[in-house]
């Protein structure tokens, strides 16, 4: 079994990540930052603009001090090389306010995620599903078993590190629903399990996050 490339979808930063991403960028290397947050392709493209302005003030700064022995040994002619300056601080520049624009979209979006996890704490409890009612959510999740007042399902992987893959997927979607399963990992098989404490039994939330916890691979 395979499961979707993470590696496409933008994870939520949590707020250390987000505040340690946003002082990289702004303070040291722009870009930096991003690849620490894992937003790789704004990471890459913000530290190639860096390193490309970095590299055009070094080549000023050479001819720079090319012409100022120039002129005491009488030389070497005078040019003027001050536009290389400013075309290495322009490309510098942009690539810190794109990093800065980067910065802002990580502490939004850890700031949000936090928000969410409150307003899911402070929520209302979930009522427990009557008996009636049980049937009809399990044609929406076929593939997972009751055993009581539980639902689990049991998925397998090509080797250890998919299935710590899987298992870092669901542990962002269950911190984001502020629902957590049970997990019991067997080198390339992992076992979900699914029951509302609070209720005392199954709930709707144990569904809709089983559905999540499926979408999670390949159809």
């Amino acid at each position: 079994m395979r499961m979707k490339p993470f590696s496409a979808n933008r994870k939520t930063p949590s707020r250390t990540t987000a505040r340690n991403a946003a002082i990289v960028n702004q303070l040291a290397t722009p870009g930096l930052g991003s690849l620490m947050a894992r937003r790789w392709l704004e990471g890459i493209g913000q530290l190639i603009l860096f390193l490309t302005g970095f590299v055009i003030f070094i080549i000023w700064f050479v001819k720079q001090m090319v012409q100022y022995y120039g002129q005491i040994t009488g030389n070497v002619p005078t040019q003027s090389i001050g536009w290389i300056l400013e075309t290495g601080a322009t490309i510098c520049a942009i690539a810190w306010l794109w990093a800065a624009v980067t910065s802002f979209s990580l502490i939004r979006a850890a700031s949000n995620d936090r928000l969410k996890a409150l307003e899911n704490f402070a929520a209302p409890p979930v009522q427990k599903l009557e008996a009636a009612q049980i049937p009809p959510m399990f044609a929406t999740v076929p593939n997972w078993q009751r055993n009581g007042e539980i639902i689990s399902r049991t998925f397998q992987f090509k080797d250890f590190p998919e299935a710590i893959k899987f298992v870092n997927a669901v542990s962002e979607i269950a911190e984001r629903e502020w629902h957590h399963p049970d997990i019991d990992i067997r080198w390339n098989k992992v076992t979900l399990a699914l029951t509302t404490h609070d209720a005392g039994g199954l709930t709707e939330k144990d569904f809709k996050l089983a559905r999540q916890f499926d979408a999670l691979l390949p159809r």
